[in-house]
């Protein structure tokens, strides 16, 4: 039972340091060597666990999307606090997963079908919850419900990945605790101004 418990650790470990190791630097870039080194472990017994570089980064993505999907498709009733939900989200579970969708954008790495089709699923989710928000006459008609999606998911996203963007606009990191109040704030208020026709 113990060794078991060891050997539940020890992978547990080596994710951990495969997350960190692809989402700061992208697929192409990680190493084995380098998530043995940060995992604490050699690199034999890495390939005890695992295949590959592919094979971890397969477990990596299917951890995150088990762990998270639940939240992400979470939703608030009011339109109005859609995107600080989402900026929320993103910045207390989602943080170093926005980065790495730059680096996904970028570069060549596995495909993997199934994922891909689980996070379609999750975006189309938002976009039929604006649809039929709109149907009840919470979302204003002449609104898009995809393209205001694309924008809800733009505002809550590229102030977290582009942080000299957002350091030399704001003169804030977007991990400031100042900045992210301020974000969803401001988000809140032309939410409020966006949607307030519909709920009158």
């Amino acid at each position: 039972m113990g060794e078991i418990r060891n050997a539940e650790r020890t992978r547990k470990k080596i994710l951990d340091a495969a997350r960190e190791e692809f989402f700061s630097k992208g697929f192409s870039a990680t190493r084995i060597e380098s998530i043995a080194t940060r995992a604490n472990v050699k690199k034999q017994l890495l390939y005890h666990y695992f295949k590959g570089k592919d094979d971890i980064f397969e477990a990596v993505m299917d951890n995150l999307y088990s762990q998270h999907q639940p939240i992400t498709l979470q939703t608030p009733t009011n339109p109005a606090l859609l995107a600080e939900h989402r900026l929320r989200v993103n910045i207390e579970y989602r943080m170093d997963f926005q980065k790495f969708t730059a680096w996904e954008a970028l570069e060549d790495q596995p495909k993997n079908p199934q994922r891909e089709t689980i996070r379609k699923q999750v975006l189309q989710s938002y976009v039929e919850d604006l649809k039929a928000k709109q149907e009840i006459g919470l979302v204003p008609e002449d609104l898009d419900p995809a393209l205001l999606t694309l924008a809800i998911t733009s505002l809550t996203t590229y102030p977290l990945v582009f942080a000299d963007a957002t350091n030399m606009i704001t003169g804030m990191d977007p991990t400031d605790k100042q900045f992210q109040e301020q974000w969803m704030a401001f988000l809140t208020q032309i939410s409020e101004k966006i949607f307030r026709n519909s709920a009158e």
